[in-house]
């Protein structure tokens, strides 16, 4: 699944773009991670891997439920 799809048409030549958006799981992990180091406490590794792992986790997570809870 794909967060913020668009089709873009250059306005002076007419030719359109189309773009795909990058991946939900990737966008929740993104707004996971600036949640996480937002927080000072956080900060449990020099080289973000624990951190980067750790937004994927609850990437994964939202995924999941967001695949449980029925959508209006």
């Amino acid at each position: 699944m794909k967060a913020y799809p668009y089709m873009h048409k250059h306005p002076t030549s007419g030719q359109t773009t189309i773009s795909e958006g990058k991946d939900l799981r990737d966008w929740f992990a993104g707004k996971a991670l600036q949640g996480l180091t937002s927080d000072p406490d956080w900060r449990q590794d020099m080289d973000g891997t624990d951190t980067a792992y750790a937004a994927y986790k609850f990437a994964n997570a939202m995924m999941k439920v967001r695949k449980e809870v029925p959508h209006e």
